[in-house]
């Protein structure tokens, strides 16, 4: 296995990892307000990303890589229009909702991809499967809101 694919497609779930977490530093607490049932499913999530990109850390460590620990600029642009389209919506609660859902769909998508793609090792495909596993039941929750909505 090549180490330094394993290490660039890690690289580039951190970077998704940490745009998670920079997503979810824009969900203003008056959210809870209205969706309080969800306060302590976000909570978790805020918590499992923390996790998660520790875990891509010391993967990429393990492999002699050297960790991106930035965001991604398709990331950055996204957080960008969510303040611009958040500036102009009325109900900024769901929208803000939504927002979590297409993140998190954008998370589900790049980690399916980096499974496809064959080029992580055992050891990171087990990681990675099992952030994944996370992130689908995560997302299950906010978008069942969406739904009921």
């Amino acid at each position: 296995m090549n180490n330094e694919k394993t290490v660039s497609v890690l690289n580039d779930l951190l970077n998704i990892t940490n745009d998670r977490i920079e997503g979810f530093s824009k969900v203003e607490d008056k959210v809870w307000d209205t969706h309080s049932g969800l306060k302590s499913d976000y909570d978790q999530m805020v918590s499992q990303s923390q996790t998660m990109k520790n875990d891509l850390i010391g993967l990429i460590n393990e492999r002699g890589g050297e960790a991106d620990n930035t965001t991604s600029t398709a990331g950055a642009i996204h957080r960008t229009w969510i303040d611009v389209k958040n500036s102009f919506s009325a109900d900024k609660d769901e929208s803000t909702l939504q927002n979590v859902v297409f993140g998190e769909k954008a998370a589900i998508n790049a980690y399916q991809d980096a499974l496809d793609s064959g080029d992580l090792c055992p050891e990171s495909s087990k990681v990675v499967a099992d952030q994944l596993h996370h992130l689908k039941s995560s997302f299950n929750k906010f978008e069942n809101l969406e739904k009921r909505n």
